[in-house]
């Protein structure tokens, strides 16, 4: 059993990545999380769903993750969360005014109690300027906060730029 987190760029390999990982695993759920709000997004899921593996279940989770993870917790079965960016940009979207920390918070806990093999993908937005716009500023902050509060939890942490992965930590006695 084992934690993963995959960090990079748009476009890095990041979901390849984390597909090819858990393609050794006997059973796969693959958690979506994107939202088509435009044509672009809509072509971005497709396309996608169409390199995604046919055999392997998938469940749509746009808002509920850390309760996707608790229930599948224990499960036998691998799971690829793609992407937490996108989980995030849909908890702003549609639930502006909550506390992140809390819901920060909840993810973390149930990566933590989480019993399986998990893979999360998750974009790195933190290595540019500083973005104009309050609601932009917070998604960085909120993202980084995020990224570095489960990089503590998992066993693996990977940076992926130009398909070619980076191994920022390794093993279970790594985990923090």
């Amino acid at each position: 059993m084992s934690k993963t987190l995959i960090l990079g760029g748009a476009r890095s390999g990041k979901s390849s990545l984390a597909e090819s990982l858990a393609a050794d695993s006997d059973s796969v759920i693959y958690i979506a999380t994107a939202t088509a709000f435009d044509t672009e997004m809509a072509q971005r899921i497709k396309l996608h769903q169409q390199q995604r593996r046919k055999d392997w279940s998938v469940l749509e989770c746009p808002l509920l993750l850390a309760e996707a993870l608790v229930k599948l917790s224990g499960s036998g079965q691998t799971l690829v969360v793609d992407c937490l960016t996108l989980w995030l940009n849909n908890q702003l979207y549609h639930h502006p005014e909550q506390d992140f920390t809390f819901a920060r918070q909840q993810v973390a806990d149930a990566v933590r109690q989480f019993q399986g093999n998990l893979f999360m993908v998750s974009n790195e937005v933190g290595m540019g300027i500083v973005p104009v716009g309050e609601l932009n500023r917070l998604f960085v902050d909120q993202q980084g906060w995020l990224n570095q509060q489960l990089a503590k939890l998992c066993d693996q942490v990977i940076f992926v730029a130009a398909g070619l992965p980076l191994y920022l930590k390794r093993g279970p006695d790594a985990a923090n």
